[in-house]
């Protein structure tokens, strides 16, 4: 019975022709805006992650606060980190490990060229390895710093190509200057779709401590924790450790102590403004869609008053009449789900290469099913309720007056 209603359904759509295409629009811009914005949002989510290098669930960091610039973590700062903070964040209970990191920012000179960028240091031993894990860090070519190398540097993988600044490329064996001393380049990262990690320079600790002289002051301190479920004591406690140790009150804080979680909730809370946004945009458009069905509906059930008192004189009910024009409008409202489906993963997969362009990033369009599945259901029932009112008027038609009409 229900493949009649569709049969018929389709039949009286492509008669209708022009007016069901335009009746199609609202429901198709509203489903379109949906997935476009889930995919996107997803896409940019991915992209501003890496960016920042938000990873690992377990290391907490922390940076000194003040007058901070644009710049690298601790720059510009009125009272920096020391490392005697360092040495007391790793006596805490539930602290594995707390590694001093310093970001200078530095000149680099290559053929010619002068670009300025961001110097990272590489710690000795135990905290090299746990930097290279946290960092995910691997050598597309060359090899990776390793203890005792001195006058040696890794770079990101942009100075590969001039994305860097550089309108040479920089190979495995070439020679750098860096703040007027020499280094031999001894490997290329692979790339990580972040303009910090593949613009970077990364360098022994020994060899960034001779060439910028910071002494025992920490940029940022990166502190991997023993239980990632006790994650928000253990800020806590560095929070109150570094209140004494700074002679500073709660809520006068001069540092920052952050944790994956609440990075990727601040990235959020900004996509769902956003999303909040598009989300309005789109459910206007499809009450607009829903209107036009009613519209429809209802100037077809004027034209259709003969059709019906013939389909009522040969016996059909009203129950009949009824489903065959709410089965219409929830046509109407699944092709109009269908095209928006198409367009909307259309937009989310050419905005995301788009986003990567810009962002020199490599996230990946993701196509979420469930969300498609959600989108067709929801067209046809948005179209199937538009309907009802017409569908009931049409259903109660006296065929007599019909057929006299």
């Amino acid at each position: 019975m229900i493949k009649d209603y569709a049969g018929l359904a389709v039949k009286n759509l492509k008669r209708r022709g022009l007016r069901s295409y335009l009746t199609l629009l609202g429901i198709l811009i509203g489903i379109t805006a949906v997935i476009a914005l889930i995919t996107l949002g997803n896409g940019l989510r991915t992209a501003v992650i890496s960016q920042f290098g938000i990873s690992s669930t377990e290391v907490i960091s922390v940076q000194a606060g003040g007058v901070n610039a644009f710049g690298p973590p601790g720059s510009g700062v009125t009272n920096p980190l020391r490392l005697e903070d360092v040495e007391a964040i790793e006596k805490l209970n539930g602290v594995e490990r707390a590694v001093r990191r310093n970001i200078p920012t530095g000149k680099l000179e290559f053929k010619d060229e002068v670009i300025f960028g961001v110097i990272m240091s590489i710690p000795d031993g135990e905290d090299r390895k746990f930097v290279y894990e946290e960092l995910n860090i691997n050598p597309v070519e060359g090899r990776l710093l390793k203890d005792r190398d001195i006058g040696k540097v890794v770079l990101g993988n942009n100075f590969l190509t001039e994305k860097a600044g550089l309108s040479n490329p920089v190979k495995v064996g070439n020679k750098v200057r860096i703040s007027d001393k020499t280094f031999e380049v001894v490997g290329i990262t692979e790339k990580k779709g972040s303009f910090i990690f593949d613009n970077v320079v990364h360098m022994n600790e020994n060899d960034l401590e001779a060439l910028a002289g910071y002494g025992d002051k920490v940029d940022l301190i990166a502190v991997k924790i023993k239980d990632k479920g006790e994650i928000e004591k253990v800020k806590e406690d560095i929070e109150k450790l570094l209140r004494e140790r700074r002679n500073v009150e709660e809520g006068e804080e001069d540092f920052e102590v952050s944790t994956p979680e609440a990075e990727l909730e601040t990235v959020d809370q900004v996509l769902g403004g956003v999303q909040a946004f598009i989300v309005l945009i789109a459910f206007v458009a499809i009450v607009v869609g829903a209107i036009g069905i009613v519209n429809t509906m209802t100037t077809s059930v004027l034209e259709r008053k003969k059709e019906i008192g013939v389909m009522k004189a040969i016996g059909a009910k009203n129950s009949d009449i009824f489903f065959q024009f709410f089965i219409e409008s929830g046509l109407l409202g699944l092709v109009g789900g269908i095209a928006g489906i198409f367009f909307g993963i259309i937009i989310g997969f050419f905005g995301t290469i788009g986003i990567n362009s810009f962002l020199g990033s490599s996230a990946s369009p993701k196509i979420d099913l469930i969300l498609i599945f959600l989108s067709l259901i929801g067209s046809f029932l948005i179209g199937s309720i538009a309907g009802i009112t017409p569908a009931l008027r049409a259903a109660k038609q006296h065929p007599v007056k019909a057929l006299r009409s």
